[in-house]
């Protein structure tokens, strides 16, 4: 299943994909089809009243996750992509103080947050457990519109309908090389001598032009780079209140200390690791702008990887973001295809382990490693990642979320080096080590699947 390098990698705003993005986007979305869906509307009807229940994890997390927000921003018409903080916390003053939205476009609707945005703790609907429905009223109080959407990890959005058919579709052919899986992707670059990188190049520029697939990667790494810049430079206390304190500017500061005083530092790359994912997924936590990298959750992974290998490298160039990235794309494409990326769905082993997966593929093609040892890479990287709950302490996308991301890099570093050591034979595949993700993700307790029912979400407030 071909799946852009666009799509994997989302411009968005912090701190979830699945439970901030893909609400925001559902909002949005339900917007438009009370303008332009195919629904029954006599000439009297008119929408005068919105309603919008949250089922699932969405439920459980969604005010930690700051999902309330976000489906008052989708509502509001505005764009995970582009919205600022002071315009997103100046639309929900004004949703609160009115209780009506007035998007763009349409008249205003009533909506009084309190009321009108139901958290459900009782029903999971039957797609996914990251649920909504989004009801539109008439002034007499009849229902005349109701839409139910999945956020499918990663800010991905599915109605009912199209859940069903992706779950039925097979891989499209209108790419030049339609791998759905690990061995189809040796297979294609075997016969065809291209790297992994090489061959997601070729799928892309067959839908736009190889500019705009440059410009557009080199958008994607401006917006990581520049959310690590925003991580070192912010200080204080994350919101939410757990007061975890922002840790990743001092760590820089001392790091810096010690590089320019010489100071011999044997964990100098894992500590510079971990700063570099932390400041990124600090500044995902207080709501900034970052990369779904495969999501919010897991962003700090990939942007700390290729920082590393562009800081210390000695013949690191620029050029090689865009096969990093390519490469990346192409293993994150096969793991959501083949089990998930959504901790709601399988736990933290299909965000940071989809991601260290992929950091660790995109260096080994960028350290030089054959398709082969790319695939090698990946599959440790997600072998050691296997079991991973995800169960966030207070719903918040802070702890453990900020550290496990450096702990993943850490991870993609050493899975690259060590494929690197080999020549690409290995005993687990990529592909066995993805169907055992999907497997255990399905036989995990759902109290341990982004629901901080279970684990360190409640044991740490127990003690």
């Amino acid at each position: 299943m071909f799946l852009s390098v666009f799509e994997l990698f989302k411009i968005g705003i912090g701190p979830s994909s699945s439970h901030t993005i893909g609400p925001m986007v559902a909002g949005s979305r339900f917007l438009d089809e009370i303008l332009n869906g195919d629904w029954p509307r006599p000439a009297s009807d008119g929408v005068t009243h919105i309603s919008v229940s949250l089922h699932g994890s969405l439920a459980f997390t969604g005010k930690g996750h700051a999902t309330d927000r976000a489906i008052l921003l989708g509502l509001a018409g505005k764009s995970p992509s582009s919205v600022t903080r002071s315009e997103a916390d100046a639309a929900i003053a004004a949703i609160h103080k009115e209780k009506k939205i007035s998007p763009n476009g349409h008249p205003a609707y009533d909506f009084s947050p309190d009321s009108d945005l139901v958290f459900d703790y009782e029903t999971i609907l039957p797609g996914h457990t990251n649920g909504m429905i989004f009801f539109a009223y008439a002034a007499d109080g009849r229902m005349l519109l109701k839409r139910v959407y999945y956020s499918i990890g990663g800010g991905f959005i599915a109605s009912e309908e199209e859940l069903a058919k992706q779950q039925d579709a097979s891989a499209p052919q209108n790419v030049p090389f339609p791998f759905e899986n690990a061995d189809q992707m040796l297979q294609m670059a075997n016969q065809s001598g291209l790297s992994i990188g090489s061959m997601k190049r070729e799928n892309e520029i067959a839908d736009m032009s190889a500019n705009a697939l440059s410009d557009g990667l080199m958008d994607i790494w401006d917006v990581m780079e520049s959310s690590i810049v925003q991580g070192f430079d912010a200080e204080g206390e994350l919101p939410g209140g757990l007061k975890v304190k922002r840790r990743a500017g001092k760590i820089h500061e001392k790091l810096l200390d010690d590089w320019r005083s010489n100071k011999p530092n044997p964990l100098l790359a894992n500590d510079w690791l971990q700063a570099f994912a932390m400041a990124v997924n600090e500044e995902n936590a207080s709501g900034g702008r970052v990369v779904t990298a495969p999501t919010n959750g897991a962003a700090g992974v990939i942007p700390a990887t290729l920082s590393y290998y562009l800081k210390f490298f000695p013949d690191a160039e620029k050029s090689s973001i865009e096969e990093f990235l390519l490469t990346a794309s192409a293993i994150g494409g096969i793991i959501k295809h083949n089990a998930s990326i959504s901790g709601a769905e399988v736990g933290c082993q299909g965000e940071i382990g989809s991601a260290s997966a992929m950091a660790a593929a995109g260096l080994a093609a960028i350290m030089g490693g054959t398709p082969a040892q790319v695939e090698n890479a990946a599959e440790i990287a997600l072998e050691h990642h296997l079991g991973m709950t995800c169960d966030p302490i207070g719903g918040l996308v802070q702890i453990p979320c900020i550290e496990r991301n450096g702990m993943g890099a850490i991870k993609a570093v050493s899975a690259a080096s060590l494929a690197m050591k080999g020549d690409g034979t290995h005993f687990v595949s990529l592909d066995a080590c993805i169907k055992t993700m999907g497997e255990t993700g399905r036989d995990m307790n759902a109290r341990y699947k982004e629901t901080s029912l279970g684990g360190l979400a409640v044991n740490v407030v127990e003690c």
